[in-house]
């Protein structure tokens, strides 16, 4: 395959990606109005999505749980697509965890990162004041178990460690924002998402988000 056709390949699929994206933006958009305002939202990007949360908190919490999780998503198109994802539910309580695809960008930068969280946070406060909002850390990844290095971008541990320093310095300054780190129990001894764990390197097992929502259990049992 030429270059050129590499290059037209590789367009196509980010174009993909895109309409798919769009698709379930739409269909949430039209979901939303059957769905019950003032309960439990997980939004975020893929690593959401992937989160069997509806199915693994049955019977933990009285109020109805939802999840608006959408791979592939930055920081960048969840605010292009808030209303969606987040403001049309009217959540009482929202756990977020958007921005690891930002991390991908080569123009990706925790000042700027921080600053999309602030506007995130500042909607929250003026359109649902009496929301409370968690943060949850962005997850350890295994490089090693990859198809490709750069199957993800510039992303690497480091680079995600230092995001989620970036990200608390913000949660710090919301009082209804609470940043919880639930990735104890995750991480191998050289702090990679353990084997075990591991889809691509990147996205995890049902296995490793038990163990997330182990760590969410008193949030949750006390709503």
């Amino acid at each position: 395959m030429d270059e050129q056709a590499v290059k037209q390949f590789r367009d196509y699929m980010i174009e993909a990606g895109r309409r798919n994206r769009e698709q379930k933006y739409e269909k949430y958009r039209r979901l939303n109005a059957f769905c019950e305002k003032g309960q439990i939202l997980f939004t975020g990007s893929s690593l959401m999505e992937y989160f069997p949360v509806v199915e693994m908190t049955e019977g933990m919490t009285e109020k109805k749980v939802y999840n608006r999780g959408v791979g592939g998503s930055t920081s960048f198109e969840f605010l292009d697509h808030i209303d969606a994802v987040l403001f049309d539910l009217e959540p009482s309580v929202v756990f977020l965890n958007i921005g690891t695809n930002d991390l991908s960008r080569p123009d990706y930068s925790h000042e700027g990162l921080k600053e999309r969280y602030r506007f995130i946070f500042t909607q929250i406060a003026e359109r649902l004041p009496d929301t409370k909002v968690y943060f949850m850390a962005f997850y350890p990844m295994n490089e090693a178990k990859m198809s490709h290095p750069m199957a993800f971008g510039l992303r690497t541990n480091e680079l995600t460690t230092e995001a989620n320093a970036a990200v608390k310095e913000v949660c710090a300054e919301f009082s209804f924002v609470e940043y919880l780190d639930c990735n104890e129990g995750l991480r191998d001894e050289a702090g990679r998402l353990k084997e075990e764990f591991v889809i691509d390197g990147v996205h995890m097992w049902p296995e490793a988000y038990a163990l997330v929502l182990e760590k969410l259990r008193p949030y949750l049992e006390a709503l």
